[in-house]
Order: C-alpha cells, then sequence, then structure tokens
C-alpha cells in the first residue's frame, strides 16, 4: 500500500475542492423573505393594552345595560310576548359574553394565568354566548315579520309556546356548537414564556379541524342569520310604508334600519377579516407573510368592534321602546326612586300595539 501523502487520491481530492469552493460561492445565494416563517406575534404591545381596556370598558357597559333589560322584562307581570321573550334571553346571552371579557382583557397583557380547566370553561362560554345572540337577534326578526307582515297568522299560532321552544332550541344548538371549546388548552408560547389558551389540536388534523370551526362560525354565525335578517326587515319596512301610523311608523322603520345596520357595522370586519384567514388556511388564497399578519391584526381588532355589539343590543331593542321605558318607570317607582306621574295614553289600533312591544 503506498505512502498516503503521496498518494495520487488525495492530490485529486484537493483539486475537486477548490473546484466546489468556487463553484458553490456564498454570494450567489438571495435571501427570500417569502420563504422564511411568519413571526408569530406580530400584535404591537400598544395595540394589546388599548384592546385589553377597550374589553373592560364593554364589560362595564354591557353589565348594567343587560342586567336592567333582564330585570325589567323577568319582573314583569303580565304574559310575555315572544319579542320579549327573545329579549329576555338575548340579555341573558350577553350578560354571559360579558363576563368572559375580565379573563380575556388580562390574557391580552400578561397571558393567560387562569388554568387549563378555566382556559376550557371561559372559551365554551364565549362560544356559546356569541352564537345565542346572533341566533335571538334573527328570532326578533323572524318575529317582527310575522307580527307586521302576516298578523292574522301570527294571531292564531300559539307563538308565547313557540318562542320558548325556540329559545330552547337555541341554546341547544349554541352548546352544540361551543363544543369545539374544548379543544381550547393553555400552553407556553413557543416564543415567550407566556401562557396563552388557544386551539391545541392533533398536528395531523390541526387544518381540518380549523376550516371545520371557522366554517361553522361564517355560516352559522353570520350569513345564515343575514341572510335571514335582510328579507325579514326589508319586506317589514316595506308593510310599515304601507300602513298609517305617521310618527310611530317612521320610528319602527329607524329603529329597524338601525337594528341592521349596527349588526353590519358591527360584525362584518371581523368576519371579513376571518373569512380571509380561513381562504389562507385552505389555501385557496396565497399571501405573503406581511399580508397573514396584516389578516392577523385585522382579526384582533376587528373582534373587540364585534364585542361591543352585546352593549348596543340594549339600547337598541329595549331603551328606545316606549313600552320598555314604561316599565322601567313603575319599576323605579314602586322602589321610591322616582315620584309617581299620572301617565295617560291614547288607545291605538292592534297593528300599533304589536309595534309599540319591541320597536316603539
Amino acid at each position: 500500500m503506498g505512502d498516503p501523502i503521496t498518494s495520487p487520491f488525495v492530490l485529486d481530492f484537493g483539486a475537486i475542492y477548490d473546484e466546489l469552493n468556487f463553484t458553490y460561492n456564498d454570494s450567489e445565494f438571495t435571501f427570500n423573505p417569502d420563504t422564511q416563517p411568519c413571526k408569530a406575534d406580530s400584535i404591537p404591545n400598544a395595540a394589546m393594552v388599548v384592546v385589553s381596556v377597550f374589553y373592560i370598558l364593554i364589560f362595564l357597559l354591557a353589565i348594567p345595560g343587560n342586567l336592567v333589560v333582564g330585570l325589567v322584562i323577568g319582573l314583569s307581570k303580565q304574559s310575555l310576548p315572544p319579542s320579549d321573550i327573545y329579549l329576555l334571553h338575548l340579555a341573558v346571552a350577553d350578560l354571559l359574553l360579558a363576563f368572559t371579557l375580565p379573563f380575556w382583557a388580562t390574557s391580552v397583557t400578561q397571558g393567560w394565568v387562569f388554568g387549563d380547566a378555566m382556559c376550557k370553561v371561559v372559551t365554551i362560554a364565549q362560544e356559546l354566548s356569541f352564537y345565542a345572540s346572533i341566533l335571538f337577534l334573527t328570532c326578533i326578526s323572524v318575529d317582527r315579520y310575522m307580527v307586521i307582515v302576516r298578523a292574522m297568522e301570527a294571531r292564531r299560532a300559539n307563538r308565547q309556546l313557540v318562542s320558548w321552544g325556540v329559545c330552547a332550541a337555541v341554546w341547544a344548538v349554541g352548546a352544540l356548537l361551543s363544543l369545539p371549546g374544548l379543544f381550547n388548552s393553555s400552553f407556553k408560547s413557543l416564543n415567550s414564556s407566556r401562557m396563552e389558551c388557544s386551539e391545541k389540536y392533533d398536528p395531523t388534523s390541526a387544518n381540518e379541524w380549523r376550516l371545520a370551526t371557522r366554517i361553522l362560525r361564517h355560516t352559522l354565525g353570520f350569513l345564515i342569520p343575514l341572510a335571514i335578517m335582510l328579507p325579514c326587515y326589508g319586506v317589514t319596512i316595506k308593510r310599515l310604508l304601507h300602513i298609517r301610523g305617521g310618527f310611530q311608523r317612521q320610528r319602527a322603520m329607524r329603529v329597524i334600519v338601525s337594528v341592521v345596520v349596527v349588526f353590519l357595522l358591527c360584525w362584518m370586519p371581523y368576519h371579513i377579516a376571518v373569512m380571509a384567514g380561513t381562504l389562507s388556511r385552505a389555501k385557496i388564497a396565497l399571501y405573503q407573510c406581511s399580508a397573514r399578519m396584516a389578516v392577523d391584526q385585522a382579526m384582533f381588532a376587528t373582534q373587540s368592534l364585534g364585542l361591543l355589539h352585546s352593549c348596543v343590543n340594549p339600547v337598541l331593542y329595549a331603551f328606545v321602546g316606549e313600552k320598555f321605558r314604561k316599565s322601567l318607570m313603575q319599576i323605579l317607582r314602586k322602589m321610591h326612586i322616582l315620584e309617581r306621574t299620572s301617565v295617560t295614553r291614547s288607545s291605538r289600533s292592534s297593528v300599533s300595539s304589536e309595534l309599540t312591544s319591541t320597536f316603539m
């Protein structure tokens, strides 16, 4: 065997090494930022603080407003019409949502500090209230359509019994749709020592689960309710235009338009942002890293706008109504908070009295 130092194989290897070093020079590689993973934590700290404060403000506004609505309707000694039954359950759903906000306000700035069990409980409560509140808004639109457009059929039907059955069905559907919240867990973030409360699926089926839950949220939480509300309120407004009543008719139409506009303003931006994220996850639309970060930030910001709807519901559906204000005044007089004053009311037609049950 020859001397390894003088072996021709060693001399040839050196030549090959020089050739490789020359051919694959580092300067020939170009950095492509689109191939790099997106930064997970793309929300500025200042924005997190603002959102946390906003959650607390919604909590402070939603609790008293919905409590007053619930107490006024619940303390009524008269038989509740379907509209009031839906309003009562809507107030309960909004209260449930409001009670989850302090937990999320804390987690935004400090991370999740309430443990794994509370992570699941709070997530399920939020999902349940989300679906229930939007479904009850849909029920109110259908009830208004029946009362104003199909008044004769509404009188013949046992609407009160049906409305309690509908409420039970809404809560059951909301509870079923909130079950994916069981997949939420508290875990330590990969990029920091903070705990998070978020979805934690099996990696082999995570994309499928996330896509399925988002499709449910889009369809049952926005598209289907909107597809019911718009025709119901549209036909109702058309019917009101042919009813004599001047001021009462105009006021009823203003409230109907306000209900639809506020619903769209509060929830449409959030669902547009979530739909953009869903299209990216489904690989229907592929975004660069900067675009994906912008979608995440939009979802984070518009969710707060959607939560604001729980504060607006009592104002739109109750406080603007003459019937509700009269009931509230009676309760305040019984509590000696207000002095008793004589109240006179003129008789109204059957259609007008139905209008006052919610809108007037």
